[in-house]
């Protein structure tokens, strides 16, 4: 379909998914309660909704997407509740797999848009803080499922914050140290985080960032309305 001149593009507004996943990130940085898990669950099931709104998927895809976000959510909110590891851990990686979805969602859309808006560094965003988000619900699966061997070396503390912490410096290869994996399966979980963070800034955000163009201010013209409602002097 050819786009029609002076009309912009529909869906792809992502300033509202990127102040919930901030909003996300604040609430479990300096939440330390047990109910972080169970909040984390639902609101994750809101980031997907947000994404699927702006989705260009076809057919019913988005309203069978999010049929089946509603009711795993529910289902893995019930298995974080019940406070078995292996319930959380099925919670954990519930989370995962909604923010997989949601980052692959938001991805295409902001690569099909035809034009680079400030809408789609706002989806890059998004789909960078979901990444980071993702890898840290990761982790929490290993933690508890892996009931053997703590995930940090040292006995270093393994909760939300701490993971989300290790997954972000992990994202950026900020590599602090103070947080390192202990078992093989961790440090090649965040090899892979590292590698994905660099391929991301160094090629989506940047290529985007590149192209970005304010989009210019319609002129006035003699006899065109006043935006204030008053017919122009001329």
């Amino acid at each position: 379909m050819r786009a029609v001149p002076g009309r912009r593009e529909s869906g792809g507004r992502y300033g509202l998914l990127l102040l919930v996943l901030i909003g996300t990130y604040v609430f479990s940085a300096f939440n330390g309660a047990h109910l972080t898990t169970q909040v984390q669950i639902l609101l994750f099931a809101v980031v997907l909704l947000l994404a699927m709104r702006n989705s260009s998927l076809p057919g019913r895809w988005p309203l069978i997407i999010s049929a089946l976000a509603v009711t795993g959510s529910a289902g893995a909110f019930a298995a974080a509740a019940s406070g078995a590891p292996g319930g959380e851990g099925a919670a954990e990686l519930w989370k995962a797999l909604m923010l997989l979805m949601t980052a692959i969602v938001v991805i295409r859309r902001v690569l099909a848009k035809r034009t680079v808006t400030v809408q789609s560094l706002y989806g890059a965003l998004s789909a960078y803080l979901i990444v980071g988000l993702m890898f840290a619900a990761g982790y929490a699966a290993i933690q508890q499922l892996d009931t053997g061997m703590d995930f940090f070396a040292n006995n270093q503390p393994a909760n939300t914050q701490t993971l989300q912490y290790f997954s972000f410096t992990t994202l950026t290869t900020l590599g602090y140290g103070d947080f390192t994996a202990a078992n093989s399966g961790g440090r090649s979980i965040a090899v892979m985080e590292a590698l994905t963070g660099q391929i991301f800034l160094a090629t989506l955000v940047a290529r985007l960032v590149a192209a970005y163009r304010p989009e210019p201010s319609r002129r006035r013209l003699p006899g065109d309305a006043d935006p204030e409602g008053d017919e122009d002097p001329a």
